[in-house]
């Protein structure tokens, strides 16, 4: 096997990095109350954003997990690069920010934030989360992402690329981030 990174495997763990600096960014110096403070009654809070997209990873992961450890097994190696189809590019373009009204959705409940989780620990549980987005990258980073399906833990009877779910994760992440720092400024200027 090839242990040379792939540039596209390097892309994805820089999109992870750069949102993981971006989360430390959006929690840095923010109180414990500022961190769980609402806008209005039925909208997340920073901690609530950097939970959900703790438990996404999670659910995603689990979801991707399977498909690729058998294709690690049967030998079915890379043909190129970890990029989504014509379908996978539609939907991650779907999450990116800013967030265009028609593309607003609850989020299904496996997904859905603790009840007021705190800060420091929606943080801790989103580190978690993304250390363990990078080990699935480095260990599947051979097998053929693109070519290989896994079952849309949401959406039943519709799957994606393995390459599509990384994609998912990084702009969901993006997506979130965006909302949150939106709420943030606005917790500061409830506070001024």
């Amino acid at each position: 096997m090839d242990t040379v990174p792939h540039a596209d495997i390097e892309a994805l763990e820089n999109q992870l990095n750069t949102c993981e600096r971006e989360a430390y960014a959006l929690v840095s110096g923010l109180g414990a109350e500022q961190g769980i403070w609402r806008s209005r009654a039925g909208s997340w809070s920073v901690a609530e954003c950097v939970d959900h997209l703790a438990a996404a990873n999670r659910v995603y992961l689990r979801a991707m997990r399977e498909p690729a450890a058998r294709a690690l097994d049967e030998g079915r190696w890379r043909r190129g690069p970890a990029r989504p189809g014509l379908v996978g590019r539609w939907f991650v373009s779907t999450l990116e920010p800013p967030v265009k009204p028609v593309f607003r959705m609850k989020a299904p409940r496996l997904i859905q934030p603790g009840a007021a989780p705190a800060l420091a620990d929606a943080f801790a549980a989103f580190v978690a989360s993304q250390d363990e987005v990078r080990a699935f990258l480095r260990a599947y980073a051979q097998i053929d992402l693109a070519g290989l399906r896994f079952p849309n833990p949401f959406l039943r009877g519709l799957s994606f690329s393995l390459a599509t779910g990384l994609h998912v994760l990084t702009a969901h992440q993006r997506r979130h981030l965006w909302q949150a720092w939106n709420v943030r400024r606005a917790a500061e200027m409830a506070a001024a």
